[in-house]
């Protein structure tokens, strides 16, 4: 895993537009592949708690220079609270915060967002997501970030579908925002025929072409360059096939969906050849964001399982 420094420099993230702020711990195996999958992506500056960033700001004199958005990232139950934010706030006024905690933190809500006013985004989707918010503010184009946390799932839909419908030219007779991310090929795979239907539309709503649609496991053949494989719950037997399909088709980049991703869970599936683990239901940006990624040619999440492996 990747080391962070143990100062706050905020001169690097004055030079580059791609910047982030992560706020908290980055230990643990969840929380530091996304770390490192965000730190892939972006200029990640760093700080222990929200006063040491708004502390560190201040003393450079940076606090104009705004970050896209910031990750509270908690390694245990009550690590913020709304005060933070609210430095935060005051310190970057337009900066949208989200927070991201590891799916095994004891003593969590089971409903409702973890501070009030802020969304609680899956560690295993953050890289996604963090991959379209970037591309698409670069682009000028909508997204869910910055978006209530009360907002419904339906409500971060259409404002996903917003912003992906306009980075498609089809859609705009040649005239939408160019984003390489669209219009590739894809392969489909799920258990059952509902989630089979209902993954190709969202697909097709990301501007992807469906060219191959399998209930149950995929096809040891597969042609298309991308696959999407919903297993719904991931076990032995999944990960022994997609040791098959990744030794059968070495350049395949295969997404896994899985209902509970867990670190151990998501290592083992990127070790047997799959690129990325996104949780189920998916969203649709970080669906999108992840294949985007493997268009541009930058980092997968593969590139997190070695490096987990070799700590």
């Amino acid at each position: 895993m990747t080391s962070h420094a143990s100062t706050i420099d905020f001169s690097l993230a004055a030079v580059t537009r791609r910047r982030a702020l992560w706020i908290g711990s980055a230990a643990g195996l969840e929380l530091g592949m996304a770390r490192t999958a965000i730190g892939a992506l972006a200029d990640v500056t760093d700080a222990e708690s929200p006063q040491a960033a708004a502390t560190a700001a201040s003393a450079a004199d940076v606090a104009q220079v705004t970050p896209l958005f910031a990750v509270l990232a908690a390694d245990r139950p009550g690590r913020f609270t709304p005060a933070d934010a609210l430095l935060l706030s005051r310190t970057w006024p337009l900066m949208p915060i989200v927070s991201v905690a590891s799916s095994l933190v004891d003593g969590r809500r089971r409903s409702g967002p973890q501070l009030p006013g802020i969304e609680e985004v899956p560690w295993h989707d953050l890289p996604g997501r963090c991959g379209w918010w970037l591309a698409a503010f670069e682009a000028g184009l909508p997204t869910s970030l910055g978006l209530p946390a009360t907002a419904r799932r339906e409500e971060r839909l259409l404002e996903s579908i917003g912003g992906i419908r306009a980075s498609d030219p089809a859609a705009h007779h040649g005239h939408g925002v160019h984003m390489p991310g669209a219009c590739g090929d894809v392969s489909v795979a799920a258990i059952q025929t509902d989630d089979l239907d209902g993954l190709c539309d969202l697909l097709a709503l990301a501007g992807h072409r469906v060219v191959n649609r399998q209930v149950g496991r995929p096809r040891l053949d597969e042609t298309a360059p991308t696959l999407i494989w919903d297993v719904r719950d991931l076990a032995g037997p999944d990960l022994e096939w997609l040791r098959l399909l990744a030794a059968n088709r070495p350049g395949l980049f295969i997404v896994i969906l899985d209902s509970f991703p867990r670190g151990d869970s998501v290592l083992a599936a990127m070790r047997a050849g799959a690129a990325a683990v996104l949780g189920r239901p998916v969203s649709l940006e970080a669906l999108a964001g992840t294949l985007l990624q493997k268009r541009l040619g930058k980092p997968s999440h593969a590139g997190l399982g070695r490096a987990a492996g070799g700590r």
